[in-house]
């Protein structure tokens, strides 16, 4: 049994996370937060701290007082700003004299080689890894794929918020990237957080870290949701998602209150061409899934069924 701080634990996938860690019983956890809110579960199975990851010392003076063994960072990693907290919080760790593993924030699929095909965000997720590399700290950092929580929703149980991404389940509307039958690993985030907790228990980390729910098509996936309603389908061609456009789905109307219309065609065109370019293909030779097989994950066909009826 070893201590475990998760950073961003009271965020989407860091909650899913504390939530596995508190089930196992196997490990005691805590969890870092910029700011600790009324609403958050803050009890003593899971002792919440407010912390300043600029602020190297109190954060190192933390984890030493509290005997942190491994870090888990589920910061979303999507700013300067928050790469920046990410960087303070390897500094953190690497400087505290308990502190022996981290794992790095990314919690999706490869991040591509090809700058053209980088996010604008991924720049800081790399910085973090090289940063890494000059600690003594044993690290490493998980990739899952595509997540599968958003086609069971609202009737799956997760803590992610909605995102609508090929598949428009509610509205029966589907815009499919390439030709549909490239190889996608889907990961349910409370498999993954089963296989999180089985990892602290290895004796050597591997990079990455691969674990999968399902591994199937996105034209696989529409079967399993025309099986009891038609959707209006669309195929969105290589040249067309090169061209930063994708085919508007009755679901992301509704975003571009929070999120514009211009960034949500150029983030999502993007995922498109990691679909048709097989970056959503997590390697089964060594993932988790072989050296835990008694992990049972959860199908793509299971999340989409919540719709049946």
């Amino acid at each position: 049994m070893v201590i475990v701080a998760v950073a961003g634990g009271t965020g989407h996938v860091g909650r899913t996370i504390v939530d596995a860690l508190r089930k196992s019983q196997k490990h005691d956890v805590i969890v870092l937060t910029r700011e600790v809110k009324e609403s958050d579960d803050s009890d003593s199975a899971s002792p919440t701290f407010a912390v300043d990851y600029d602020d190297i010392e109190q954060v190192t003076e933390l984890l030493e007082s509290k005997n942190v063994h491994t870090v888990i960072s589920t910061i979303a990693v999507l700013t300067e700003a928050t790469g920046k907290s990410e960087l303070d919080l390897v500094a953190t760790s690497a400087k505290s004299s308990v502190t022996k593993r981290f794992i790095a924030s990314n919690w999706g699929g490869v991040i591509p080689s090809d700058e053209t095909l980088r996010m604008t965000f991924q720049p800081y997720r790399i910085a973090t890894i090289e940063a890494l590399k000059k600690t003594d700290l044993e690290w490493t950092q998980f990739q899952n794929g595509c997540f599968v929580d958003y086609y069971g929703m609202p009737y799956v149980e997760t803590n992610l918020k909605p995102l609508t991404f090929v598949l428009d389940v509610a509205n029966k509307a589907a815009a499919i990237p390439g030709t549909g039958d490239e190889v996608m690993t889907f990961t349910y985030t409370r498999d993954l957080a089963k296989f999180v907790v089985a990892s602290l228990d290895l004796p050597k980390w591997t990079y990455p870290m691969v674990s999968y729910s399902d591994i199937t098509t996105w034209k696989k996936a529409l079967e399993v949701a025309e099986a009891w309603s038609k959707f209006d389908v669309a195929y969105d061609s290589i040249e067309k998602l090169c061209g930063g456009e994708i085919t508007e789905l009755p679901s992301h109307v509704s975003a571009y209150s929070f999120i514009p219309k211009s960034l949500l065609c150029s983030i999502q065109s993007k995922f498109g061409l990691y679909v048709a370019n097989g970056m959503f293909d997590m390697p089964e030779e060594g993932s988790l899934n072989q050296i835990f097989p008694e992990i049972k994950t959860t199908t793509v066909e299971e999340i989409i069924g919540h719709w049946k009826g």
